[in-house]
C-alpha cells in the first residue's frame, strides 16, 4: 500500500522545512526556530507513547460500528505462543466457543510452530507482534523497523500458511516511521480499547475489573499468554481471568470475533 501520512505528520514535515528556510533567511531567529522544532518533536514523542493515538497513522482501537451493533467484541492475546500457557488458553476458548486474535512473537512461534498451527486450526487468528519483541522498538529507525516487523510477518506466514493482517507494537509504543513500514508490508496497526495489565498484576479480580469496567460492544480487549503475571498460587493470571471474562461476555450477550473477521480490509 502507498503511504499516506496523517495531517499531523504532514504538518510536522512542513514545519521542519519552513524552519530551515527561515533559519537561512534570518539566522538570528535560531533560538525560536529550535524551540519550535523541539516542541514538535515532543509532540511526536507523546503520540508515540500513547498506544491509542491515531495522529501518527491509522490505528484500530475498536471494532467497526457494524460489529458493535451486532454485539461483538474482540479478545486479543499477546506475547505468545507459550508452550505451557497457550494450550490451556486454547482449551478455555474452545470450552466457551469463543474466538480470539493471538499476536505472536516470531521467535516464540519458531520454537513452538505446532502451537501457531493449532491456533489457526481452532479458528482463531494470528497477528504479527514482531520477530524479537524488542523493548526499544519505538527507538528503531526505518531499517530496524522493517527488519523487526518484516521478519515477524515472514515467520508467521511460513508457519501458519496465512499472512497476518494486523500488527501490534510492543507495549503499543512506536514512532512516526512505523506507519510507512506497515503500509509497505500491507499490515494494519491494532491497539485496544481496554487492557488488564496482566503482565504486571497477578490479582485476577483486579485484572478482570479493568477489563469489564465500561465494557461495551465493539471493544478490543488485551490479555497476555506470554509474559503473564502469576497469581498468588503461581497460576498464569490469564487462566484465572479468561473463564470469568468469557462468562461475563456471555451474560451481557456479547459475542467474540477475530479482528479480520469484522474489519473489512482493502
Amino acid at each position: 500500500m502507498r503511504w499516506r501520512p496523517t495531517p499531523f505528520v504532514v504538518a510536522s514535515m512542513l514545519w521542519h522545512a519552513v524552519a530551515v528556510v527561515l533559519l537561512l533567511w534570518q539566522t538570528s531567529w535560531w533560538p525560536w526556530l529550535l524551540g519550535g522544532v523541539v516542541f514538535n518533536h515532543l509532540l511526536l514523542m507523546m503520540q508515540g507513547l500513547w498506544p491509542r493515538s491515531t495522529w501518527l497513522g491509522a490505528n484500530l482501537r475498536r471494532l467497526p460500528d457494524e460489529a458493535a451493533a451486532r454485539g461483538e467484541v474482540a479478545i486479543t492475546i499477546d506475547d505468545g505462543p507459550d508452550e505451557l500457557v497457550t494450550p490451556l488458553v486454547l482449551q478455555v476458548l474452545a470450552s466457551h466457543g469463543a474466538k480470539a486474535t493471538f499476536f505472536c512473537i516470531g521467535e516464540c512461534a519458531q520454537r513452538h510452530p505446532d502451537l501457531c498451527r493449532a491456533i489457526v486450526a481452532a479458528g482463531h487468528e494470528v497477528g504479527n507482534h514482531g520477530q524479537r519483541h524488542p523493548l526499544n522498538l519505538s527507538l528503531l529507525g526505518l531499517g530496524g523497523l522493517r527488519r523487526e516487523v518484516g521478519e515477524g510477518l515472514s515467520t508467521l506466514t511460513q508457519l501458519t500458511g496465512r499472512q497476518p493482517r494486523f500488527y501490534r507494537a510492543v507495549a503499543g509504543l512506536r514512532n512516526p516511521l512505523l506507519d510507512p513500514v506497515l503500509q509497505q508490508l500491507g499490515l494494519h496497526l491494532a491497539s485496544w480499547t481496554r487492557r488488564g495489565f496482566d503482565t504486571r498484576t497477578g490479582d485476577a479480580d483486579v485484572v478482570l475489573k479493568r477489563l469489564v469496567k465500561g465494557l461495551a460492544a465493539g471493544d478490543v480487549l488485551l490479555l497476555h499468554d506470554g509474559h503473564a503475571a502469576r497469581t498468588a498460587s503461581g497460576e498464569p493470571v490469564i487462566l484465572a481471568v479468561l473463564p470469568r471474562l468469557l462468562a461475563e461476555l456471555s451474560r451481557r450477550q456479547l459475542k467474540t470475533v477475530t479482528l479480520s473477521e469484522e474489519c473489512k480490509l482493502p
